[in-house]
């Protein structure tokens, strides 16, 4: 299974990307797994939220292929124990081609994205910077790596 998180802006944060770039190198050696940054847009300030997300959205789509499965980073999304999230993983795995994550821009998904979107995670109930849920994602995935491969890198 080839895995891709699509990323609305660059990580910008020096540490943040040396940490991402190390987990997303580690993540490497069990999965083929890729990110995508979507850049920014500019000229915002004359956009509405909505028109931004759905600008965004559009962008966000064209780089989804029609038989991917989609998995918004989203606040609504389930919640999961990093456990569980080791055996989702293992299950898609199993059964998916292509899986893809995203994480999108400052206020959100378009409608459009949320249709497409297969499923929802959430990280937390608390309120992340982009930046911050970059980091913690792909040290999580690397971590349901370690868990379903049985080394030592989780502790329960």
């Amino acid at each position: 299974m080839k895995t891709e998180l699509i990323l609305v802006g660059k990580t910008v944060n020096k540490h943040f990307v040396a940490a991402i770039d190390d987990y997303v190198s580690r993540i490497g050696h069990y999965m083929p797994f890729a990110t995508t940054v979507i850049p920014e847009l500019k000229n915002t300030k004359s956009l509405t939220e909505l028109q931004q997300k759905e600008r965004e959205g559009e962008l966000i789509l064209q780089k989804i292929q029609p038989t991917d499965t989609v998995v918004l980073l989203d606040e609504r999304g389930q919640q999961m124990r990093s456990i569980e999230l080791a055996q989702w993983l293992e299950r898609k795995q199993q059964s998916v081609r292509r899986l893809v994550f995203v994480v999108g821009g400052p206020y959100g998904f378009s409608q459009a994205v949320y249709q497409r979107a297969n499923e929802m995670l959430s990280l937390s109930r608390m309120t992340f910077s982009h930046q911050m849920i970059r980091l913690v994602f792909t040290e999580q995935i690397y971590r349901a790596c370690t868990i379903i491969k049985g080394e030592p890198y989780h502790h329960e």
